[in-house]
């Protein structure tokens, strides 16, 4: 495990693995460096790339604040590009990628930047998330956070989250169920069903891929694509046969292919 120390104080931990331009992972919610989907995408990656995978503040063994801000979750972002050597190519998935792209829109020095499926709703193709969504999880119990945030926030079927809990997967959720309000708060007004502003992205000028999987629901592939109508000069592309949950074998390639 390495260390680095983020501009308001806070330690952010990461791994570094490989050898190659660096890499650095931003995960989605409920998410870490030792959990989620970013431990076997750093592994497929690290014959081409110094992979950097980082816990997200207030996750793994990395630090939090007593306030939480968008604009400190970017410095993290800020400090692992600096110690990965001052630049590096990045690859966000769900609301890591809404971070990754605020931090691209920041300025950050950013070669490349690939985004999968930030979950963000641009139309009525499904039920609409709670205007009150960050207040509302930051009110809830850890239990009823992750509820809350599969069925309101992600869509996903009450009877579904219910059998979740039964899963080896629902403790190590529960431990950082205190960070849903960050990720929400990242995604800002990108997803209740209002068109994508593009104003939001103009300062872009990293190439951008943005990727969705083919078995991934409409609302989402909207949104993808028109999130890569939105940001100046980005790219699109769709995985066949992966949903939200892709697995990294599909997502490897398609990295590498880009950031070459």
């Amino acid at each position: 495990m390495n260390t680095v120390v983020s501009k308001d104080g806070t330690t952010i931990a990461y791994d570094r693995r490989g050898d190659g331009p660096a890499l650095v992972l931003v995960d989605g919610a409920l998410c870490s460096r030792a959990q989620g989907p970013m431990p076997e995408l750093a592994e497929a990656l690290a014959d081409r790339f110094t992979v950097h995978n980082y816990d997200r503040r207030g996750r793994g063994d990395s630090g939090d604040a007593n306030e939480y801000s968008v604009e400190r979750e970017i410095e993290d972002l800020a400090a692992v590009i600096e110690a990965a050597g001052g630049s590096a190519y990045v690859y966000g998935s769900s609301s890591g990628a809404a971070l990754a792209l605020r931090a691209a829109a920041a300025g950050l020095p950013i070669e490349k930047l690939a985004a999968f499926e930030p979950p963000y709703v641009v139309d009525d193709s499904r039920k609409q998330i709670p205007r009150s969504w960050v207040s509302d999880l930051q009110a809830l119990a850890p239990d009823d956070a992750i509820r809350y945030f599969f069925t309101k926030g992600i869509g996903l079927p009450g009877i579904f989250v219910t059998m979740m809990k039964l899963m080896p997967a629902w403790k190590p959720m529960k431990a950082i169920a205190h960070t849903l309000p960050y990720d929400a708060q990242v995604l800002g007004g990108n997803c209740f069903g209002d068109p994508m502003d593009a104003t939001q992205w103009a300062a872009i000028e990293q190439p951008v891929l943005v990727v969705n999987g083919g078995k991934s629901p409409t609302w989402m592939k909207n949104s993808t694509r028109a999130l890569a109508a939105a940001v100046p000069g980005a790219a699109h592309t769709e995985v066949p046969g992966q949903n939200h949950v892709i697995k990294a074998a599909a997502i490897a390639p398609v990295i590498a292919g880009f950031c070459a």
